[in-house]
Protein backbone atom coordinates (compact mmCIF):
# COMPACT_ATOMS: atom_id res chain seq x y z
CA UNK A 1 0.00 0.00 0.00
CA UNK A 2 3.33 2.12 0.05
CA UNK A 3 5.17 4.35 2.42
CA UNK A 4 3.84 5.64 5.60
CA UNK A 5 4.90 8.31 7.68
CA UNK A 6 4.89 7.34 11.39
CA UNK A 7 5.77 9.75 14.25
CA UNK A 8 9.33 9.57 15.42
CA UNK A 9 8.49 8.70 19.07
CA UNK A 10 5.85 6.16 18.20
CA UNK A 11 6.12 2.24 19.08
CA UNK A 12 3.57 1.77 16.47
CA UNK A 13 3.71 1.69 12.92
CA UNK A 14 2.48 1.71 9.55
CA UNK A 15 -0.32 -0.67 10.10
CA UNK A 16 -1.61 1.68 13.19
CA UNK A 17 -0.95 4.95 11.85
CA UNK A 18 -2.81 3.84 8.33
CA UNK A 19 -5.73 3.02 10.77
CA UNK A 20 -4.95 6.47 12.45
CA UNK A 21 -5.64 8.02 9.17
CA UNK A 22 -8.67 5.93 7.92
CA UNK A 23 -10.67 6.41 11.35
CA UNK A 24 -10.50 10.27 12.82
CA UNK A 25 -14.20 9.18 13.85
CA UNK A 26 -14.29 10.08 17.77
CA UNK A 27 -11.88 10.73 21.10
CA UNK A 28 -13.38 7.30 22.37
CA UNK A 29 -10.00 4.82 22.73
CA UNK A 30 -9.86 1.10 24.11
CA UNK A 31 -9.51 1.54 28.35
CA UNK A 32 -6.87 0.19 29.91
CA UNK A 33 -8.59 -3.24 31.22
CA UNK A 34 -8.85 -4.38 27.64
CA UNK A 35 -5.52 -3.18 26.91
CA UNK A 36 -4.09 -5.28 29.63
CA UNK A 37 -5.82 -8.05 28.25
CA UNK A 38 -3.91 -7.59 25.01
CA UNK A 39 -0.40 -7.71 26.96
CA UNK A 40 -1.60 -11.13 28.97
CA UNK A 41 -2.91 -12.36 25.78
CA UNK A 42 0.72 -11.54 23.90
CA UNK A 43 2.78 -12.41 26.94
CA UNK A 44 1.00 -15.70 27.36
CA UNK A 45 0.92 -16.31 22.99
CA UNK A 46 4.60 -16.29 23.50
CA UNK A 47 5.47 -18.48 26.70
CA UNK A 48 3.17 -21.01 24.72
CA UNK A 49 4.99 -20.73 21.32
CA UNK A 50 8.40 -20.86 23.04
CA UNK A 51 7.32 -24.01 24.97
CA UNK A 52 6.50 -25.45 21.20
CA UNK A 53 9.52 -24.75 20.06
CA UNK A 54 8.33 -22.09 17.78
CA UNK A 55 9.79 -18.82 19.61
CA UNK A 56 13.65 -18.75 19.76
CA UNK A 57 14.67 -17.83 23.35
CA UNK A 58 16.27 -14.77 22.63
CA UNK A 59 12.57 -13.35 20.91
CA UNK A 60 10.46 -14.61 23.57
CA UNK A 61 12.28 -12.90 26.12
CA UNK A 62 12.16 -9.79 24.16
CA UNK A 63 8.49 -10.22 23.79
CA UNK A 64 7.69 -11.32 27.24
CA UNK A 65 9.28 -8.27 28.76
CA UNK A 66 7.70 -5.99 26.80
CA UNK A 67 3.98 -7.43 27.04
CA UNK A 68 4.68 -6.95 30.67
CA UNK A 69 5.57 -3.24 29.98
CA UNK A 70 1.61 -3.25 28.49
CA UNK A 71 -0.03 -5.31 30.91
CA UNK A 72 1.49 -2.81 33.29
CA UNK A 73 -0.27 -0.04 31.19
CA UNK A 74 3.43 1.83 30.27
CA UNK A 75 2.54 1.96 26.73
CA UNK A 76 -1.09 3.14 26.78
CA UNK A 77 -0.54 6.41 25.06
CA UNK A 78 0.54 4.59 21.91
CA UNK A 79 -2.56 2.83 21.64
CA UNK A 80 -4.24 5.28 19.34
CA UNK A 81 -6.75 3.46 17.24
CA UNK A 82 -10.29 4.45 17.08
CA UNK A 83 -12.96 2.55 18.15
CA UNK A 84 -15.09 3.06 15.05
CA UNK A 85 -12.63 0.71 12.85
CA UNK A 86 -12.55 -2.35 11.06
CA UNK A 87 -15.47 -4.45 13.22
CA UNK A 88 -12.69 -6.98 13.99
CA UNK A 89 -10.74 -5.24 15.75
CA UNK A 90 -7.96 -6.01 13.22
CA UNK A 91 -6.39 -2.34 13.48
CA UNK A 92 -6.12 -3.09 17.31
CA UNK A 93 -4.77 -6.16 17.38
CA UNK A 94 -1.91 -4.85 14.93
CA UNK A 95 -1.38 -1.67 17.13
CA UNK A 96 -0.97 -4.16 20.04
CA UNK A 97 1.92 -6.04 17.39
CA UNK A 98 3.74 -2.97 16.20
CA UNK A 99 3.94 -1.68 19.49
CA UNK A 100 5.17 -4.87 21.56
CA UNK A 101 7.85 -5.87 18.60
CA UNK A 102 8.94 -2.12 18.58
CA UNK A 103 9.76 -2.29 22.08
CA UNK A 104 10.91 -5.88 22.19
CA UNK A 105 13.60 -4.92 19.49
CA UNK A 106 14.36 -1.93 21.51
CA UNK A 107 15.18 -4.90 24.38
CA UNK A 108 16.98 -6.81 22.11
CA UNK A 109 19.31 -3.21 20.89
CA UNK A 110 17.60 -2.57 17.67
CA UNK A 111 16.12 0.32 16.03
CA UNK A 112 12.52 0.69 15.67
CA UNK A 113 11.15 -1.31 12.74
CA UNK A 114 14.19 -3.78 12.51
CA UNK A 115 11.94 -6.95 11.56
CA UNK A 116 15.10 -9.22 11.54
CA UNK A 117 14.84 -9.49 15.11
CA UNK A 118 11.16 -9.37 16.06
CA UNK A 119 8.33 -9.36 13.59
CA UNK A 120 4.55 -8.01 14.53
CA UNK A 121 3.18 -10.41 12.53
CA UNK A 122 5.45 -13.42 12.63
CA UNK A 123 6.75 -13.35 16.11
CA UNK A 124 4.40 -11.36 18.20
CA UNK A 125 1.36 -12.67 16.64
CA UNK A 126 2.62 -16.28 15.96
CA UNK A 127 -0.56 -18.76 16.36
CA UNK A 128 -2.97 -16.02 16.24
CA UNK A 129 -5.35 -14.09 14.36
CA UNK A 130 -7.41 -10.85 15.28
CA UNK A 131 -10.15 -12.77 14.73
CA UNK A 132 -9.43 -15.13 18.12
CA UNK A 133 -7.37 -12.62 19.92
CA UNK A 134 -10.09 -9.65 20.20
CA UNK A 135 -13.01 -12.04 21.19
CA UNK A 136 -10.58 -13.10 23.91
CA UNK A 137 -9.58 -10.00 24.41
CA UNK A 138 -13.67 -8.98 25.57
CA UNK A 139 -13.96 -11.72 27.32
CA UNK A 140 -10.96 -11.11 29.46
CA UNK A 141 -10.86 -7.62 30.00
CA UNK A 142 -15.07 -8.01 30.87
CA UNK A 143 -14.36 -11.09 33.76
CA UNK A 144 -11.56 -8.82 34.80
CA UNK A 145 -13.35 -5.83 35.66
CA UNK A 146 -16.55 -7.55 36.71
CA UNK A 147 -14.59 -9.76 39.62
CA UNK A 148 -12.13 -6.69 40.59
CA UNK A 149 -14.60 -4.01 40.11
CA UNK A 150 -18.32 -4.76 39.65
CA UNK A 151 -18.71 -7.81 42.18
CA UNK A 152 -16.79 -5.90 45.12
CA UNK A 153 -19.29 -2.60 44.54
CA UNK A 154 -22.52 -4.37 44.30
CA UNK A 155 -21.09 -6.72 47.46
CA UNK A 156 -20.62 -3.24 49.41
CA UNK A 157 -24.15 -1.65 48.35
CA UNK A 158 -25.86 -5.05 49.41
CA UNK A 159 -24.02 -5.03 52.81
CA UNK A 160 -25.15 -1.15 53.22
CA UNK A 161 -28.60 -1.74 52.23
CA UNK A 162 -28.93 -4.56 54.76
CA UNK A 163 -27.55 -2.08 57.04
CA UNK A 164 -30.15 0.10 56.49
CA UNK A 165 -32.70 -2.80 56.86
CA UNK A 166 -31.37 -3.71 60.29
CA UNK A 167 -31.90 -0.15 61.40
CA UNK A 168 -35.22 0.50 59.95
CA UNK A 169 -36.80 -2.48 61.22
CA UNK A 170 -39.20 -0.30 63.77
CA UNK A 171 -39.55 2.61 61.71
CA UNK A 172 -44.04 1.94 60.77
CA UNK A 173 -44.46 3.75 57.65
CA UNK A 174 -47.54 3.66 54.95
CA UNK A 175 -46.93 1.54 52.28
CA UNK A 176 -47.73 2.43 48.55
CA UNK A 177 -48.98 1.07 45.41
CA UNK A 178 -49.89 3.58 42.50
CA UNK A 179 -47.92 6.10 44.58
CA UNK A 180 -51.25 6.11 46.72
CA UNK A 181 -51.09 5.13 50.72
CA UNK A 182 -51.96 1.76 51.01
CA UNK A 183 -51.23 -0.70 54.69
CA UNK A 184 -48.36 -0.29 56.90
CA UNK A 185 -44.79 -1.42 56.15
CA UNK A 186 -41.96 -0.57 58.08
CA UNK A 187 -39.33 1.27 56.69
CA UNK A 188 -36.45 -1.97 57.31
CA UNK A 189 -39.02 -4.17 55.27
CA UNK A 190 -38.69 -1.26 51.65
CA UNK A 191 -35.24 -1.58 52.61
CA UNK A 192 -34.84 -5.34 52.55
CA UNK A 193 -36.39 -5.69 48.96
CA UNK A 194 -33.67 -3.04 47.87
CA UNK A 195 -31.26 -5.32 49.59
CA UNK A 196 -32.42 -8.36 47.52
CA UNK A 197 -32.38 -7.03 44.36
CA UNK A 198 -28.71 -5.92 44.43
CA UNK A 199 -27.97 -9.84 45.71
CA UNK A 200 -29.87 -11.47 42.96
CA UNK A 201 -28.25 -9.04 40.52
CA UNK A 202 -24.33 -10.67 41.72
CA UNK A 203 -25.94 -14.22 40.90
CA UNK A 204 -27.17 -13.24 37.59
CA UNK A 205 -24.26 -11.18 37.06
CA UNK A 206 -21.81 -14.15 38.24
CA UNK A 207 -23.84 -17.18 36.65
CA UNK A 208 -23.60 -14.88 32.94
CA UNK A 209 -19.68 -14.41 33.61
CA UNK A 210 -19.44 -18.12 33.86
CA UNK A 211 -19.88 -18.05 29.60
CA UNK A 212 -17.75 -14.94 29.55
CA UNK A 213 -14.92 -17.25 30.52
CA UNK A 214 -14.08 -19.37 27.50
CA UNK A 215 -11.73 -18.02 25.30
CA UNK A 216 -12.39 -17.90 21.56
CA UNK A 217 -8.21 -18.14 21.17
CA UNK A 218 -6.60 -20.77 19.31
CA UNK A 219 -9.23 -21.04 16.68
CA UNK A 220 -7.18 -18.09 14.30
CA UNK A 221 -9.23 -16.71 11.00
CA UNK A 222 -12.04 -18.48 11.13
CA UNK A 223 -12.22 -21.14 13.81
CA UNK A 224 -10.26 -24.15 12.45
CA UNK A 225 -7.27 -23.49 14.06
CA UNK A 226 -5.47 -22.80 11.16
CA UNK A 227 -2.05 -22.05 11.06
CA UNK A 228 -1.27 -22.66 14.60
CA UNK A 229 -0.35 -25.60 16.96
CA UNK A 230 -3.08 -27.69 18.40
CA UNK A 231 -1.84 -27.50 21.54
CA UNK A 232 -1.38 -24.03 21.50
CA UNK A 233 -4.74 -22.78 22.59
CA UNK A 234 -4.66 -24.89 25.72
CA UNK A 235 -0.83 -23.84 26.57
CA UNK A 236 -1.72 -20.17 26.17
CA UNK A 237 -4.75 -20.14 27.99
CA UNK A 238 -3.36 -21.79 30.85
CA UNK A 239 -1.03 -18.92 31.25
CA UNK A 240 -3.81 -16.46 30.50
CA UNK A 241 -5.47 -18.00 33.79
CA UNK A 242 -1.99 -17.70 35.54
CA UNK A 243 -1.79 -13.99 34.40
CA UNK A 244 -5.11 -13.22 35.07
CA UNK A 245 -5.23 -15.20 38.40
CA UNK A 246 -8.81 -16.53 36.95
CA UNK A 247 -9.58 -19.81 35.65
CA UNK A 248 -10.10 -19.30 31.78
CA UNK A 249 -10.96 -22.29 29.61
CA UNK A 250 -10.98 -22.85 25.82
CA UNK A 251 -13.97 -22.52 23.69
CA UNK A 252 -16.45 -25.67 23.42
CA UNK A 253 -16.80 -24.71 19.96
CA UNK A 254 -14.29 -22.34 18.40
CA UNK A 255 -16.94 -21.58 15.63
CA UNK A 256 -19.49 -20.32 18.15
CA UNK A 257 -16.46 -18.40 19.84
CA UNK A 258 -15.98 -16.60 16.92
CA UNK A 259 -19.00 -16.17 15.04
CA UNK A 260 -21.45 -15.39 17.16
CA UNK A 261 -21.27 -13.24 20.84
CA UNK A 262 -24.11 -14.43 22.70
CA UNK A 263 -21.86 -14.28 25.87
CA UNK A 264 -21.33 -10.69 25.82
CA UNK A 265 -25.20 -10.07 25.11
CA UNK A 266 -26.26 -12.03 27.57
CA UNK A 267 -23.32 -10.40 30.41
CA UNK A 268 -24.55 -7.23 29.20
CA UNK A 269 -28.31 -8.04 29.59
CA UNK A 270 -27.37 -8.95 33.33
CA UNK A 271 -25.85 -5.42 33.63
CA UNK A 272 -29.06 -3.95 32.41
CA UNK A 273 -31.09 -5.98 34.78
CA UNK A 274 -28.39 -4.87 37.90
CA UNK A 275 -28.89 -1.33 36.06
CA UNK A 276 -32.95 -1.38 36.40
CA UNK A 277 -32.91 -2.07 40.02
CA UNK A 278 -30.21 0.56 40.85
CA UNK A 279 -32.44 3.06 39.05
CA UNK A 280 -35.47 1.97 40.75
CA UNK A 281 -33.98 1.86 43.85
CA UNK A 282 -32.46 5.22 43.51
CA UNK A 283 -36.07 6.48 42.25
CA UNK A 284 -37.78 5.21 45.23
CA UNK A 285 -35.43 7.02 47.69
CA UNK A 286 -35.12 10.25 46.09
CA UNK A 287 -39.35 9.91 46.20
CA UNK A 288 -39.08 9.36 50.45
CA UNK A 289 -36.75 12.21 50.63
CA UNK A 290 -39.02 14.38 48.49
CA UNK A 291 -39.76 17.79 50.39
CA UNK A 292 -38.85 18.05 53.01
CA UNK A 293 -41.71 20.21 53.87
CA UNK A 294 -44.51 19.69 51.07
CA UNK A 295 -43.51 16.02 49.87
CA UNK A 296 -43.66 12.82 51.27
CA UNK A 297 -40.11 13.59 53.33
CA UNK A 298 -39.88 10.11 55.16
CA UNK A 299 -36.09 10.41 55.18
CA UNK A 300 -33.89 12.68 54.99
CA UNK A 301 -30.68 12.64 52.78
CA UNK A 302 -27.23 12.93 53.46
CA UNK A 303 -26.14 16.95 52.24
CA UNK A 304 -23.18 16.66 49.85
CA UNK A 305 -23.45 19.78 47.24
CA UNK A 306 -25.73 23.08 47.14
CA UNK A 307 -28.70 22.92 45.13
CA UNK A 308 -29.75 25.88 43.28
CA UNK A 309 -28.16 29.01 42.54
CA UNK A 310 -31.58 30.81 42.89
CA UNK A 311 -32.61 28.84 46.29
CA UNK A 312 -30.45 29.24 49.14
CA UNK A 313 -30.65 26.63 51.38
CA UNK A 314 -32.28 23.57 49.20
CA UNK A 315 -30.24 20.85 48.25
CA UNK A 316 -31.19 18.18 45.45
CA UNK A 317 -30.67 14.56 45.61
CA UNK A 318 -27.77 14.63 43.28
CA UNK A 319 -26.28 11.02 44.34
CA UNK A 320 -29.62 9.49 43.10
CA UNK A 321 -30.15 11.33 39.73
CA UNK A 322 -26.25 10.50 39.10
CA UNK A 323 -27.34 6.86 39.84
CA UNK A 324 -30.16 6.91 37.34
CA UNK A 325 -28.07 8.56 34.69
CA UNK A 326 -25.70 5.89 35.13
CA UNK A 327 -28.35 3.03 34.70
CA UNK A 328 -30.09 5.14 31.68
CA UNK A 329 -26.66 4.60 30.24
CA UNK A 330 -26.19 0.87 30.62
CA UNK A 331 -29.43 0.72 29.21
CA UNK A 332 -28.49 2.35 26.24
CA UNK A 333 -24.92 0.64 25.80
CA UNK A 334 -26.89 -3.01 26.21
CA UNK A 335 -29.21 -2.25 23.11
CA UNK A 336 -25.69 -1.46 21.96
CA UNK A 337 -24.71 -4.45 22.77
CA UNK A 338 -27.15 -6.33 21.27
CA UNK A 339 -27.33 -5.06 17.77
CA UNK A 340 -23.72 -5.91 17.82
CA UNK A 341 -24.35 -9.06 18.57
CA UNK A 342 -26.92 -9.48 15.86
CA UNK A 343 -24.02 -9.03 13.56
CA UNK A 344 -22.48 -12.10 13.40
CA UNK A 345 -22.24 -12.96 10.00
CA UNK A 346 -21.47 -16.46 8.89
CA UNK A 347 -17.89 -16.92 10.72
CA UNK A 348 -16.88 -13.56 12.31
CA UNK A 349 -18.32 -10.56 14.36
CA UNK A 350 -17.80 -7.29 12.31
CA UNK A 351 -19.02 -4.65 15.33
CA UNK A 352 -16.76 -6.19 18.53
CA UNK A 353 -14.71 -2.74 19.28
CA UNK A 354 -17.74 -0.71 19.74
CA UNK A 355 -19.26 -3.97 21.65
CA UNK A 356 -16.39 -4.20 23.66
CA UNK A 357 -16.18 -0.67 24.52
CA UNK A 358 -20.01 -0.30 25.39
CA UNK A 359 -19.70 -3.68 27.66
CA UNK A 360 -16.85 -2.59 29.54
CA UNK A 361 -18.35 1.32 30.24
CA UNK A 362 -21.05 -0.18 31.35
CA UNK A 363 -19.11 -2.42 34.17
CA UNK A 364 -17.15 0.36 34.76
CA UNK A 365 -19.60 3.32 35.39
CA UNK A 366 -22.22 0.39 37.06
CA UNK A 367 -18.71 -0.22 39.38
CA UNK A 368 -17.92 3.48 40.53
CA UNK A 369 -21.82 4.08 41.12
Amino acid sequence: MGEMEVPDDALYGASTQRAVLNFPISSLRFPRGFIKALGIIKKSAATANRALGLLPEDKFKAISEACSEVIEGTHDRHFVVDIFQTGSGTSTNMNANEVIANRAIEIMGGEYGDRSLVHPNDHVNMSQSSNDVIPSAIHISAVCDVMALLVPALEKLAASLDAKSQEFSSVVKSGRTHLQDATPITLGQEFSGYCTQIRKGIKRVLGAVESMKELALGGTAVGTGLNTHPKFPQLAIKEISKESGIEFREAENHFEAQGAKDACVELSGQLRVVACSMLKIADDIRWLGAGPRCNLAEIRLPEVQPGSSIMPGKVNPVICESVMMVAAQVIGNDTCVLLCGERGNLELNTMMPVMAYNLLQSIEILSNA
